[in-house]
């Protein structure tokens, strides 16, 4: 199987020289941006799913299609697991990729929003997903990176056990340099995976582009 995915291009060459004073900047700085009502709306309705459950949670933020979505379902069968892209378009497409489990549910939202929103309930949630997120290469962009974001401090405080996949290993770079600003720190390998989670990862690997997956975890810092 051949692809054709362009790499990753950018002007920015290692860390970026503002990393560490943006991610303390926004540790420290509370989020007063308002929450979109398609959002609360989207909230509501992942209450209404979730209704009396009381076990584990599994976040697939920006899971686009829900591809991924349909394999953490069947990865976690114990987990209750949500799906999140902000496209309605991506959202709509996920028909073709639905499995036969029921522990699993898609959702248009803005991620950074629903964020915000899933701290106000005392959610047990096992692990928190962000498969190939928008990298913004450009070293201009760097503020919308997520963990370059007055998101960070929300992504932060739902769940110390993040897995971040991507095909530009810079970004794991720095999003594990971030974390380490919360006590976390973060493993990087090359990912080897004859079955992929996403339809992204799958063009990646069908182009010979190296994928990389960031394991984030509460371990002490030594």
């Amino acid at each position: 199987m051949s692809g054709n995915s362009r790499l990753v291009i950018s002007n920015q060459q290692g860390i970026h020289e503002k990393l560490d004073t943006l991610v303390e900047r926004y540790k420290n700085t509370e989020n007063k941006r308002p929450v979109s009502d398609h959002t609360k709306a989207a909230f509501d309705e992942v209450l209404t799913w979730l209704g009396n459950w009381q076990g584990d949670i599994v976040l697939d933020s920006c899971c686009g299609v829900g591809e991924s979505t349909a394999n953490l379902a069947r990865q976690f069968p114990d987990c209750k697991v949500i799906g999140l892209d902000k496209s309605a378009f991506r959202v709509g497409k996920h028909e073709h990729y639905q499995s036969g489990e029921d522990n699993y549910a898609v959702f248009r939202a803005d991620v950074n929003d629903f964020w915000r929103l899933a701290q106000t309930q005392s959610w047990s949630i096992k692990k928190h997903f962000l498969l190939y997120p928008n990298p913004y290469p450009k070293s201009s962009q760097i503020q919308k990176r997520w963990y370059a974001s007055a998101a960070m401090v929300d992504l932060m405080a739902l769940c110390p056990h993040i897995e971040v996949r991507s095909n530009w290993l810079l970004y794991l770079m720095e999003f594990s340099q971030a974390v380490r600003h919360y006590g976390l720190q973060g493993n990087m390998r090359e990912l080897r995976s004859a079955a992929p989670m996403t339809p992204f990862e799958r063009k990646y690997q069908a182009s010979g582009q190296p994928c990389w997956q960031l394991i984030i975890t509460s371990d002490e810092i030594e």
